[in-house]
């Protein structure tokens, strides 16, 4: 191995910002329809999860800060047009989600 000497050739050599464009790249090759996480709901949410399983409680912002979860969770809200909104577009399918979500955290309302 060459001590001291630094190559100007290859990926790792580039600067960050080329890196990117190339890395994008490569999510771009390939079109939706094709993308498995956009043809199976189910494998991206078990994906979903597992990557947050492996993020240690302590170390998960939005469960430590509560209003840093809400700006984003508005945020990205935001970014969707009203047309898209499923919610605003059907208040019955909101008011449904609502009840689950109310179940999922808090059991089902019933004392056994």
């Amino acid at each position: 191995m060459h001590e001291g000497r630094i190559s100007h050739r290859g990926f790792a050599s580039m600067k960050a910002e080329r890196q990117r464009q190339i890395a994008s790249m490569g999510g771009k090759a390939v079109p939706d329809e094709k993308r498995s996480f956009s043809q199976n709901r189910r494998l991206a949410a078990e994906a979903g999860r597992k990557g947050g399983q492996s993020v240690p409680g302590s170390k998960r912002s939005f469960s430590q800060n509560r209003e840093l979860a809400a700006v984003a969770g508005r945020k990205g809200g935001q970014s969707v047009p009203d047309e898209k909104r499923s919610f605003s577009q059907h208040p019955e399918l909101a008011a449904e989600a609502g009840r689950k979500g109310g179940q999922a955290s808090h059991g089902s309302g019933r004392l056994t």
